[in-house]
């Protein structure tokens, strides 16, 4: 497959969505970028879906969303570098721009969402690092090849289990970007709540004077209160909703205190009023009531799938990837962490490994039936991105397109969750569900039972399952013709060469490179081409593409077809130091057909004793077959100069 020009994609996506100034804000998930308009219908979705990387577009939950797959990470970094855009959704108003269409119910969905995603997004990978660890020490430690008393399983142990003893703490910081509070007083704030459970403090109990934790001292029989007001400590390591409550109203505090706060004093003042107020607040109200809740939502699904785990299992293993391609699926995070921080397992996220695996199976048994180059590149890549828990490029680059193949994913999916449904399946930590978490199921740590095998079993037959239907059944009669006859084309296509002319980047008269006066030139080492005596300074380019390097007297441009040329305007000008061009452009810059790179001035170099003649050679000439020069004389910019005969097996590599 083809190497993605990142910088060219977030160029061309934000030119797609109508540009920097119709962005109110945009932020990325797993594999998204996210962004919400301003005018949602100056978005050509169909042209930001031809641009090369993109696996697709859609509009959900107030957004526009442009599916990148795993290294949507370099696309967002480019748009961070090139514009003022970035760092999630940030500004004042975009949870308003974010919901204005829509009833009073799906605004609020939909701002939930956009919270969920913001807040979660940035941590996931991290997440599920500390999970897979802790999944792995279970295979150790079970197996008998770590003592869970050797100081190794300890250190080991504390890498995992510290990311969710301290996830309030993490959790404040997108927290605090989502919401617009100053960070470090979220952290701070965060802190505090773990600080009444791993803290000494000297207290009095029963007349003598203890040095404990709070919440120790308050189950020990001392009373907590605040100026007077009775205090129930909670525990908060692990927690998901108090932390997120605490700095919402950190935020408002905020946002109250800091215009009506002289600038002088309002660094230190807004923070101190926003930890003395929030903190308390939390302990005394938030923290239980988030507490609570979080309490609540554990039991009532666990209530859902006592009714029937079966059904549970099928329902939710079959509808996980509709909630995937509408982009809700964020707001189940919380809720499988929740239930984790309060039960010390899930049973939720188990029917999450058969679901996904539906569509990795699904876009196997495309790879295993069709021929086309293209389409095994894209499904192969979507089966691998679906083995490790990413989905969306199986679901919009392979299975969706082809509505029959992404229903056998969802039917497969939901054997696969009725097996691990019916057996009551549990997770001990959370991760992305691929082939690296499952040990996240292993063993039977409190003492529940051991359902690693049906949780194997579930996804393994949905995997296989899907790949198999799909190959017999999947495609239609219809598709396969058309795939032999694309895969013919593409045989013959690497058989042979395509022609593509090359146009002149200056105008003036055309010389063969061999009359060029400078023995690395004419003599071909530079690769071959032909040069221009010019009659103007004005350098454009001569095809779609990217430069590749920039000097002053030169610049290196790769085209869409991969030929890589070299444009150096005179002989030996790199001794002028710069002084008589001005560069337009800069490395990895995307650049269209007559766009200006260079400007020269040609009576100067002239002046100063130096050969004005520009040369342009083809660099990289192994991928190139050229021809002679076209024409022998005057020629105008963007006129006809050179046949190149590109081969077709290294532009489809």
């Amino acid at each position: 497959m083809a190497k993605v020009d990142y910088a060219r994609l977030a160029t061309e996506v934000l030119e797609n969505v109508g540009g920097e100034a119709n962005v109110s804000s945009v932020s990325h998930c797993a594999t998204r970028l996210r962004f919400v308009l301003k005018d949602p219908e100056r978005a050509d979705k169909d042209a930001v879906t031809k641009i090369p990387g993109v696996i697709s577009a859609l509009e959900s939950g107030g957004q526009f969303q442009v599916v990148v797959g795993n290294n949507v990470p370099l696309a967002y970094a480019e748009l961070e570098r090139s514009t003022d855009l970035g760092g999630g959704e940030r500004r004042a108003g975009t949870v308003i721009a974010a919901q204005k269409q829509g009833n009073i119910l799906s605004r609020a969905l939909n701002g939930a969402i956009a919270v969920v995603s913001a807040i979660f997004a940035p941590i996931i990978g991290t997440l599920c690092a500390a999970g897979i660890l802790k999944g792995l020490l279970m295979i150790a430690t079970t197996l008998g090849w770590l003592s869970t008393t050797s100081t190794t399983y300890a250190i080991l142990w504390t890498a995992a289990d510290a990311f969710f003893f301290f996830l309030p703490v993490i959790l404040a910081v997108p927290a605090a970007r989502k919401f617009g509070a100053n960070i470090y007083t979220a952290m701070a704030l965060a802190s505090g709540l773990l600080y009444t459970q791993v803290a000494n403090v000297s207290l009095v109990l029963e007349g003598e004077t203890v040095s404990q934790p709070l919440r120790a001292f308050q189950q020990a029989g001392g009373a907590v209160d605040f100026l007077g007001i009775p205090v129930v400590l909670q525990g908060y390591s692990a927690t998901v909703i108090p932390i997120i409550l605490a700095v919402y109203l950190q935020s408002w505090i905020e946002k109250l205190l800091s215009p009506r706060i002289h600038d002088s004093v309002r660094n230190f003042i807004v923070p101190l009023v926003s930890l003395v107020v929030t903190l308390p607040a939390t302990l005394l109200v938030l923290g239980p009531v988030g507490n609570w809740v979080g309490q609540g939502i554990a039991d009532l699904f666990l209530t859902i799938q006592s009714f029937s785990p079966i059904l549970t299992g099928i329902l939710f293993a079959a509808l996980w990837q509709v909630l995937v391609i509408f982009g809700v699926h964020w707001a189940m995070v919380p809720i499988f962490i929740n239930n984790l921080a309060t039960t010390g397992y899930d049973t939720f996220k188990p029917l999450v490994w058969p679901a996904v695996f539906g569509q990795a199976g699904a876009a196997l048994g495309v790879f295993l039936r069709l021929r086309d180059p293209r389409t095994r590149g894209i499904s192969g890549s979507a089966v691998i991105a679906g083995l490790f828990g990413i989905t969306e490029p199986a679901i919009y680059g392979v299975t969706l397109p082809r509505k029959r193949v992404f229903a056998i994913g969802l039917l497969s999916a939901a054997v696969g969750g009725a097996i691990v449904g019916g057996a009551g399946a549990r997770v001990y930590g959370y991760g992305l569900s691929g082939i690296l978490t499952l040990p996240l199921g292993y063993g039977d740590p409190l003492g529940l039972g051991d359902t690693f095998l049906w949780l194997v079993l579930g996804t393994a037959v949905s995997f296989v399952m899907a790949a198999i239907l799909t190959y017999f059944f999947g495609i239609t009669r219809t598709e396969l013709v058309a795939d032999r006859e694309a895969a013919a084309e593409r045989r013959a296509e690497h058989a042979g060469t395509s022609a593509v002319e090359l146009v002149s980047p200056i105008a003036g008269v055309a010389i063969p490179l061999d009359e060029v006066n400078d023995e690395l030139f004419s003599s071909g080492a530079m690769g071959p081409g032909f040069a221009i005596r010019p009659a103007d300074g004005r350098v454009v380019s001569p095809f779609d593409g990217t430069v590749i390097a920039v000097m002053p007297h030169a610049v290196g441009l790769r085209s869409e077809d991969g030929v890589e040329l070299l444009i150096h305007v005179g002989i030996d000008t790199v001794a002028l130091a710069g002084e008589p061009f001005v560069s337009h452009v800069e490395p990895e810059q995307h650049i269209s057909r007559g766009e200006l790179l260079i400007e020269a001035d040609i009576e100067e170099i002239t002046a100063r004793g130096y050969d004005p003649t520009t040369v342009i050679v083809v660099s990289n000439p192994d991928d190139v077959d050229v021809s002679a020069p076209l024409v022998d004389g005057a020629v105008a910019a963007g006129a006809p100069v050179l046949t190149l005969r590109h081969r077709l097996a290294v532009r489809d590599a």
